[in-house]
């Protein structure tokens, strides 16, 4: 099976000439951990998102390889482009910033649960989502990038909000700096970022904007993130 692998938000005109060219690959979301092994090309102390998307493709080889290089994704996004491209891989960089190409918010705010909400706007980049989703009022929010550790997403009640860049994904403007700074005021907030990430610096601003709950993690939640999140959770 020919594998298609992406990360973030490759501009959808490129997903779409990709499914012509390759009707019949499989996709793969690179920021995804795997655990495959460390390929040790990147630093030891670095995003992990960006080591998963070497990492994985050294591992599975894919054939093509969409890149979000712009503000839709990051700088990091860019170099890991120049790596991949430089050991020899098919890759077709991509920049996705129009704040034009809205789509009605629809999963952000349904009472999924927030694992399920995530994983769902993740998956729609590829698919075409035609579902409809019961809707709630949020207790809480949740904002940031979609963590390399899925399942602190579990600690959270299905009455969650998202925010942050993730929010922008499912509305199809994955550079709306706008959007991804938006929060509900008073709805107590989790502001999530990856360790050795830019956007820590937005989670950071606004957690502190809006009295929310900062946290940063390196690779898997420890005893005492998921603590730290469980008393926010109950306290608020």
């Amino acid at each position: 099976m020919s594998i298609i692998g992406f990360w973030g938000y490759p501009n959808p005109k490129l997903i779409e000439e990709t499914k012509r060219e390759y009707p019949n690959a499989e996709w793969i979301d690179l920021d995804i951990d795997f655990q495959y092994p460390d390929k040790n090309i990147l630093p030891e102390s670095y995003c992990k998102i960006i080591k998963n998307i070497i990492n994985n493709a050294i591992e599975l080889k894919p054939i093509k390889i969409l890149a979000p290089i712009g503000k839709d994704k990051c700088d990091s996004g860019w170099f890991a482009a120049q790596i991949l491209k430089d050991l020899g891989f098919n890759v077709q960089e991509s920049i996705f910033e129009e704040f034009t190409y809205k789509q009605e918010l629809k999963i952000c705010t349904s009472n999924m649960p927030l694992y399920d909400k995530i994983t769902t706007i993740t998956d729609n980049i590829i698919k075409l989502d035609t579902n409809h989703y019961k809707q709630c009022q949020p207790k809480f929010g949740f904002w940031g990038v979609p963590p390399n550790d899925l399942e602190i997403l579990k600690l959270f009640p299905n009455e969650t909000h998202v925010y942050g860049w993730t929010r922008c994904v499912e509305a199809k403007t994955p550079a709306d700096i706008e959007l991804e700074m938006f929060v509900d005021e008073g709805i107590p907030t989790v502001f999530y970022a990856q360790a050795f990430c830019a956007k820590a610096q937005l989670a950071k601003y606004l957690a502190d904007k809006y009295n929310g709950l900062y946290i940063d993690i390196d690779d898997y939640a420890n005893n005492s993130i998921k603590a730290k999140i469980e008393a926010f959770l109950r306290l608020r």
